[in-house]
């Protein structure tokens, strides 16, 4: 089985060769939406899925949304506050995130970007462990993986603190393990 670094250089290549197409917003999801729960989302860093279709539905159902906001890696993430519109500022890895003013968050639905994915739920994500330890903190969020039908490997290498996804969301299908 290959290895997660080198997995992840093979997937960035790919990511970055691929037509970024439009991500679908499956009726499943669309049926979990409701006023009041907090979805939290990205802003894309470089070729990443964009999921702006997904906060759109999000926020057509009257859902909150927050964005990561990370300081450090000796420090987890928070999910801060975030309407389209409000000032973003710079953070680590190339984020754009909220300011650390912004309301925290406790989050229902989880959209994580990812670079690699298999059908059994398994994510490959850039290595920091980020999003492992956001899953782990909030056990009860729906666990969501967005990404491009190119970022799809028959198998995810997986370790004991990796924390699978309930489904992915591609420009192609839901996909639900």
């Amino acid at each position: 089985m290959i290895d997660k670094t080198s997995l992840r250089a093979t997937l960035r290549a790919a990511r970055e060769r691929s037509d970024r197409g439009t991500l679908i917003v499956p009726d499943t999801f669309r049926a979990r939406l409701r006023r009041g729960l907090v979805v939290t989302s990205y802003v894309p860093v470089g070729s990443e899925a964009d999921p702006a279709p997904l906060n759109a539905a999000a926020l057509d159902a009257g859902c909150t949304l927050a964005l990561p906001h990370v300081v450090g890696r000796e420090q987890p993430m928070r999910f801060l506050a975030w309407a389209p519109g409000d000032a973003l500022v710079p953070g680590r890895f190339g984020l754009s995130q909220p300011a650390d003013t912004a309301a925290e968050c406790t989050p229902d639905i989880i959209l994580a970007p990812l670079l690699g994915f298999d059908r059994c739920g398994n994510r490959l994500g850039q290595g920091a462990g980020y999003y492992d330890r956001a899953f782990a903190r909030y056990p009860h969020a729906w666990r969501i993986g967005v990404a491009l039908a190119v970022q799809e490997v028959d198998s995810v290498p997986t370790d004991a603190w990796d924390v699978p996804l309930h489904a992915i969301v591609t420009e192609l299908e839901w996909i639900t393990p």
